[in-house]
């Protein structure tokens, strides 16, 4: 369990980490935060003595992550994009009106896409305030079909009747692995056979990405599964070895273009989906709910 009583390391520290990720020293890092080199160096030390880690190995060429400071600085990325999600949320549902928009949506939905949808909200329906609720695909619906919510935001492909639904955006699920899985050093793509013959972490039950993995697989029994219920968790867990995973290109987009992750070419599994929105048929939305509506099938 975590020490809740330990001292929480200090944002800005854990931003200037991921900074020295991507310039290679504690000096371009200074520059990009704008601060000096010798502050620069105190917050990674203060970050380090928080965290008990050696985080970087100090060169007069630069500065290199150690395994430590590698994994660590997958995990500040997370938290800085959960930051700047709440942000940019918090921004949105910032607003003095009364009209309130009740939003259900799933986690590929509510941790990429949303976060910039409210922010434009915000320009064009100035009063509205919104209440959003992140679950998986299956608790979406079961919102919407309560009447819980004005608006749900789904990936998986089942919709009850009762309701309406509309594509926001295509999708694709990828085959991702860290590097130095046996899957990246094959010469064949990956089939249904080789992913049920192998430990995999996958999301749970009711979400929309498992139940695409599962209709592509072919079988609901998969054999060696970590199961985690996020997305987050689910990218740490495979990047710290624990195994291969089915996720969202919108997900993994940052972990391929550092190559934290690495992409596996797969063969005869059918991996597409969409993300939409669904509805109550016959509702009439309100202003604002219809300017998030239309805002989130801009492609």
């Amino acid at each position: 369990m975590p020490d809740r009583s330990a001292p929480l390391p200090d944002l800005d520290a854990i931003r200037l980490l991921a900074l020295v990720a991507d310039t290679g020293s504690i000096g371009g890092a200074a520059r990009r935060d704008g601060i000096s080199q010798p502050s620069a160096s105190k917050r990674i030390a203060v970050l380090e003595r928080r965290l008990g880690l050696r985080l970087l190995r100090r060169r007069t060429t630069g500065s290199e992550l150690t395994d430590h400071g590698r994994l660590v600085t997958e995990w500040a990325r997370e938290v800085l994009r959960a930051t700047d999600a709440l942000l940019a949320g918090a921004a949105a549902l910032r607003t003095a009106g009364s009209e309130t928009v009740r939003v259900a949506a799933s986690q590929t939905v509510a941790e990429y896409l949303m976060p910039l949808w409210l922010a434009e909200l915000r320009t064009v329906e100035s009063g509205a305030r919104v209440r959003l609720e992140v679950m998986n695909s299956t608790g979406v619906v079961a919102a919407v079909v309560a009447g819980d919510c004005d608006l749900g935001y789904i990936e998986s492909p089942g919709v009850p009747k009762g309701l309406t639904t509309s594509t926001v955006r295509d999708d694709e699920l990828l085959l991702v692995a860290a590097p130095g899985h046996p899957f990246t050093r094959r010469r064949t793509p990956v089939t249904a056979a080789d992913l049920l013959g192998t430990a995999l972490v996958v999301r749970e039950q009711g979400s929309g990405t498992r139940e695409v993995l599962e209709r592509a697989v072919g079988t609901l029994e998969l054999a060696d599964v970590l199961e985690l219920d996020s997305n987050a968790a689910v990218k740490i867990a495979v990047a710290a070895g624990a195994g291969a995973t089915v996720i969202s290109r919108l997900a993994v987009a940052a972990e391929l273009t550092r190559g934290s992750l690495v992409q596996i070419r797969t063969d005869g599994l059918d991996l597409r989906r969409q993300l939409r929105m669904v509805s109550r048929r016959g509702a009439r939305p309100s202003p604002a709910a219809a300017a998030l509506a239309q805002l989130s099938h801009r492609r």
